[in-house]
């Protein structure tokens, strides 16, 4: 019975972190068609408050994907983010949210 209970703690506890990917920057943007992205550091990514499956592409590229759309995140070499989204909202460049 122990058994049972540790593994499905342990379950539990990786589906927690499922869609965190070390290198993802923090960020909030507003993309075409009123899509609104948020990251936390190293994830997850939210497309319009839902957690998006995220994968990496490389070190300093990531794509996030939920609700049809596609978020391409972009480290360039001075650590700046660009976001851009492609999918059934119009396709282009997210604009950063000030706080």
């Amino acid at each position: 019975m122990n058994k049972i209970l540790i593994f499905i703690m342990f379950a539990m506890a990786n589906s927690v972190h499922a869609n965190t990917l070390p290198g993802i920057p923090s960020f909030d943007v507003d993309c075409p068609g009123k899509v609104v992205v948020h990251a936390d550091q190293d994830g997850p990514v939210l497309i319009n408050s839902k957690e998006a499956v995220t994968k990496a592409i490389n070190d300093r590229h990531f794509e996030a994907r939920g609700s049809g759309i596609t978020i391409s995140i972009i480290l360039a070499d001075d650590d700046s983010v660009t976001v851009s989204s492609t999918g059934k909202a119009p396709n282009g460049l997210c604009q950063s949210v000030d706080d």
